[in-house]
């Protein structure tokens, strides 16, 4: 017999240190807004595939939404503190994760870091246990000296900061967020779900576009940051190339009204259609001929993630975290930001030459199984919720054999 072949990363199974007593490992997960969004799906992926078994997870959102209401129907427990007061904020989650006696506290988003540190902070100074603080930094935004120094202030009392990428590694660094240890764990994909997922065969009928056109979709909140001005700057000169085109532009947001009117000014509306929200994404993105994202900056980009899970050809800005996940010409295109000749060039390319978009899909797919599963995101996270219970519950984390 020839020797095995390699362990599929994504199936390896990690040891983990065994719980005296058989009590659970008890996460509280803080959100900052229940609105739908990058870090949203992020932890949705997180909380419905841990071990509940061994981790008791819950989740605090410091806002209502949809993001909130899909947990809850997916069984996750849900309370939100909707009080825009952060004292008071503070207050209320201290309450809670005394009563629930978290063993882990993990924060999602900048006023969740703020108020989920806080939280665990006053626990401590009252006398209680204080429960181990971990933050994900989600976003490349640019805060505000003030809010900077808050973070720079806090960081300290932190026990473990979570980058998405290596680009936010070096956000945290030029934001002198230095006093407390830094984590790599990339976003994961459900390969399982993107594998088997049918494309939405009704978009033509449902937004009247000509049967048989090519369609370029963008998935992405409407937010100045995403890029969608240069796409739709772009999409004069794909229409030029490519006529039957139509871009489709999938989210929800403040720029919307805005947007909108630029594609009137720029005489593309007939061949561009703003969906709204959509709970049938997947589908949606496996119905692209192109997805696009364009943004001005960019932690890691999820959604392409998904696209190239669902072996759809991508184009992308040269931002972030995004070529930390694409190689140009090999598993996408990159482009500069800003840059609506290039984005139209690249956009065209792919939809006229369907074996090279064909190509770079089939190697994005392999590479997003190789590198960006769910599995090994979910295992790195709990790594460091299985270190978190060992250093607030010494007495009750027996350290795995080997």
């Amino acid at each position: 017999m020839g020797a095995p072949g390699p362990l599929d990363p994504c199936l390896e199974i990690v040891e983990r240190p065994s719980l005296a007593g058989g009590r659970r490992i008890r996460v509280v997960q803080v959100l900052a807004t229940g609105t739908n969004g990058g870090a949203q799906e992020h932890l949705y992926g997180l909380v419905t595939r841990m071990d509940r078994e061994r981790y008791d997870v819950s989740v605090v959102s410091l806002s209502p939404g949809s993001a909130v209401r899909k947990l809850q129907r997916a069984g996750i427990p849900v309370l939100v503190i909707d009080e825009p007061d952060d004292a008071i904020a503070v207050g209320a989650l201290a309450a809670h994760l005394s009563e629930v006696r978290a063993d882990v506290v993990h924060n999602h988003m900048f006023r969740a870091e703020t108020v989920g540190t806080r939280a665990a902070i006053a626990l401590g100074e009252i006398g209680h246990r204080r429960p181990y603080v971990v933050s994900t930094v989600h976003s490349s935004r640019i805060r505000s000296e003030a809010d900077r120094q808050h973070l720079r202030d806090l960081t300290p009392h932190m026990d473990q900061l979570i980058a998405v990428s290596r680009a936010i590694e070096h956000k945290l660094v030029d934001e002198e967020r230095v006093h407390a240890p830094v984590r790599l764990v990339y976003n994961g994909v459900d390969l399982e779900r993107y594998d088997h997922q049918e494309a939405c065969c009704t978009l033509p009928e449902e937004y009247g576009m000509e049967e048989g056109s090519q369609i370029v979709g963008v998935v992405a909140r409407l937010e100045p940051e995403k890029g969608h001005p240069t796409l739709l700057e772009a999409w004069p000169q794909v229409l030029r190339e490519v006529p039957d085109a139509y871009l489709l532009i999938v989210g929800e947001g403040s720029r919307r009204e805005t947007l909108e009117a630029q594609a009137r000014d720029l005489r593309i509306a007939h061949r561009v259609v703003f969906t709204g929200r959509r709970d049938d994404v997947p589908a949606v993105t496996a119905a692209l001929d192109v997805a696009v994202l364009p943004s001005y900056r960019e932690a890691q980009g999820l959604s392409i993630l998904e696209a190239m899970a669902l072996s759809r050809p991508v184009v992308a800005s040269d931002v972030g975290g995004i070529p930390e996940m694409i190689t140009d010409g090999v598993t996408g295109l990159l482009v500069p930001p800003h840059d609506a000749d290039a984005l139209a060039r690249a956009i065209t390319r792919l939809l006229r030459d369907h074996p090279f978009a064909d190509t770079i899909a089939r190697a994005a797919h392999d590479m997003v199984h190789d590198r960006f599963c769910i599995e090994l995101m979910v295992s790195a996270i709990q790594t460091v919720y299985d270190e978190g219970a060992a250093a607030v519950r010494p007495s009750e984390v027996v350290a795995a054999a080997g």
